[in-house]
């Protein structure tokens, strides 16, 4: 399957809108493996394949392209959308958090959602629905998509770089560790949840 991956994200400059287009189209259908896209294009990279200093850009645009999209629609058309973006009752609670966290905490929120599994489309479509100024938003959201973009393009290239002689290893060592951040991030979002502390940021003002 890690065979299968790399190949599919091979050194073509195809590769660049791909993931252009995973990373932007994943805030909308989740399913889309964008971070990992990412992360194997950083590994293709690794190996001379492609740019990291193209994927990194690509990866961003994709990003921020896809989260002002969520954005206005979540500030022109609100709860239409709403139900068919968050069907579940566990993704209408996300969404319920990110508006409580994006009204306290504003800008912040849109910059941590981006690494709590399920947040980004939460944070932006909330940021949307509460009409959070599109200026302060894109200011948050350029700082989001620069910092994941470049986090996952740079894990996937460090794996390359370091298992030069493996396709599996760099790949499942660098989608090992994007998990177990992930995982972290969402861990402690619940722990201080639980704990009712205010760990944030700036208030909405």
């Amino acid at each position: 399957m890690l065979d299968s991956l790399i190949d599919a994200v091979s050194g073509s400059p195809w590769t660049y809108l791909i993931v252009l287009l995973a990373s932007g189209g994943d805030v909308i259908f989740p399913p889309v493996p964008s971070e990992t896209i990412v992360i194997t294009a950083g590994v293709v990279a690794a190996r001379g394949g492609l740019s990291v200093w193209l994927l990194i850009p690509a990866a961003a645009t994709g990003a921020m392209l896809g989260d002002n999209l969520v954005y206005w629609l979540g500030r022109g058309l609100g709860d239409p959308v709403a139900r068919r973006l968050f069907r579940g009752e566990q993704a209408r609670e996300r969404l319920e958090w990110a508006e409580r966290a994006i009204a306290r905490h504003g800008t912040v929120l849109v910059v941590v959602g981006r690494f709590i599994p399920g947040g980004r489309t939460a944070s932006t479509f909330g940021a949307g629905t509460l009409a959070m100024p599109w200026r302060r938003f894109l200011l948050a959201d350029v700082a989001a998509a620069v910092l994941w973009a470049t986090y996952a393009t740079l894990l996937g290239y460090l794996g390359g770089a370091t298992f030069r002689g493996s396709t599996w290893k760099p790949l499942a060592l660098s989608l090992g560790l994007a998990a177990v951040i992930s995982l972290g991030v969402e861990v402690w979002r619940r722990i201080e949840r639980r704990r009712g502390r205010d760990v944030l940021g700036d208030p909405l003002r």
